[in-house]
């Protein structure tokens, strides 16, 4: 995802504290106020007191409805009557046109003709019309623009807007509300309006609070825009999508540089294992991008030891299909699904010999496949593979051990 700045008229202000106590009487009652609990086993794993803000359980999905709906709510009558704009193939398109139905207000979404169908239909769903522009982003962006300026619609900026940042900074105030103790903000970032609204919040009510910022470690956008002389490189597939902005924003820059303390990146492996966990000891969905401030915390505890830490669940929206990916090759990373080359001779018996291992070992075979053609062996020989699940790590290792007692040669198939 790639967004431009706002044009720098007058170089836009930050919004005030008290512009995020009005977004939050402003809002009210049609955002939810989402829970903010302890987990204690997540708490036990990184040896902290960690606290959860379940964003992931707006009507959306998302933290986006906040800022969407406070720019909304300052909305002349005549530009109400114009419509809005907005371009996103994610969160802020269906937070934009889920409360422009609930307002009355003509909505226009444009998304890059890549984007899932799913996501189109939801949109459409909220009431929206909805323009398909391009093969990515950036061509989405430059047709909203168009149209904005053809229309007179009013442009929803997905970030760096003073309007949309003051209806994320609510969040900072419900968070120390509930939890006035903490130490420290994990945040996740991507344009950066979620983090300066949070961070304008939190050094109002509390001016010593520790503020950290995540982002991906294949877009370290912010980062280096923040950073003198940061020359890190970026791209690629994340699963932290909705974070993944190639240009943050000019205001969102310009607040952060000020108020965090510090902006860490995390790999995809721990965003991964961030989002499995979640699922696992939570019982909750949430998306990549949501799962990167738990990613942080889990890729450096010695660093949020014996703090008071929250973060942010901002968003559960992802793919079905996605999310059993992730949930199954964390699975193969704890060692409890494994994929076993086992050589043997291609003979009657040989299977059963090597499946009465398995059995012996309380190891469940998931699927079989004989290899022939394309192995090195000898042509009397045969490659099996065997895909298999077990209570733990330790019962593979010991199928293993029985396989290789029995005379079979043993290859484990290895995910990263």
């Amino acid at each position: 995802m790639a967004v431009e700045a706002l044009p720098a008229q007058a170089m836009m202000q930050p919004p005030t504290v008290d512009d995020i106590h009005a977004a939050s009487e402003r809002i009210k009652g049609a955002v939810v106020r989402t829970p903010m609990l302890v987990s204690r086993t997540l708490s036990d794993i990184i040896g902290a007191e960690v606290w959860l803000k379940f964003e992931n359980l707006q009507f959306t999905a998302a933290y986006k409805e906040r800022g969407a709906l406070n720019k909304l709510l300052h909305l002349s009558e005549a530009e109400r009557a114009r419509g809005v704009i907005a371009a996103s193939a994610g969160n802020h398109a269906q937070a934009v046109a889920y409360h422009g139905r609930r307002l009355g207000i003509p909505v226009t979404i444009v998304m890059p003709e890549a984007t899932p169908t799913i996501k189109v239909t939801q949109t459409e769903g909220h009431g929206a019309n909805v323009v398909l522009q391009g093969l990515v982003f950036d061509d989405a962006y430059a047709k909203a623009r168009e149209l904005e300026r053809e229309h007179g619609y009013v442009f929803v900026h997905p970030f760096d807007d003073p309007q949309i940042i003051a209806g994320a900074g609510t969040l900072g105030f419900e968070m120390l509300d509930e939890a006035p103790d903490l130490d420290t903000l994990v945040v996740p970032i991507g344009g950066g309006g979620l983090m300066s609204g949070v961070s304008l919040a939190a050094r109002a009510v509390k001016p010593d609070i520790e503020l950290i910022g995540v982002e991906a470690e294949l877009y370290p956008t912010m980062k280096c825009a923040v950073d003198e002389g940061c020359n890190l490189p970026f791209g690629g597939d994340t699963l932290a999508e909705g974070i993944a902005v190639k240009s943050p924003g000019e205001l969102t820059a310009r607040i952060l540089k000020d108020l965090v303390d510090d902006l860490v990146l995390v790999p995809e492996r721990d965003i991964e294992r961030a989002v499995a966990m979640l699922v696992g000891i939570e019982k909750t969905v949430v998306e990549g991008a949501g799962a990167a401030g738990l990613a942080a915390l889990l890729a450096d505890p010695a660093r949020f030891k014996g703090k008071r830490v929250a973060t942010i669940l901002c968003g559960g929206n992802i793919d079905t299909h996605l999310l059993a990916n992730v949930l199954v090759r964390d699975l193969v990373r704890q060692g409890r699904i494994a994929r076993l080359r086992v050589a043997a001779q291609d003979q009657p018996g040989a299977l059963a010999l090597i499946t009465a291992q398995f059995q012996d070992a309380g190891v469940n075979i998931i699927e079989i496949n004989h290899s022939r053609i394309f192995t090195r062996l000898p042509a009397k020989d045969t490659v099996i593979e065997v895909e298999c699940e077990a209570k733990d790590a330790e019962a593979i290792d010991d199928v293993v051990a029985r396989l290789e007692a029995a005379g079979f040669n043993v290859e484990r198939a290895l995910l990263d």
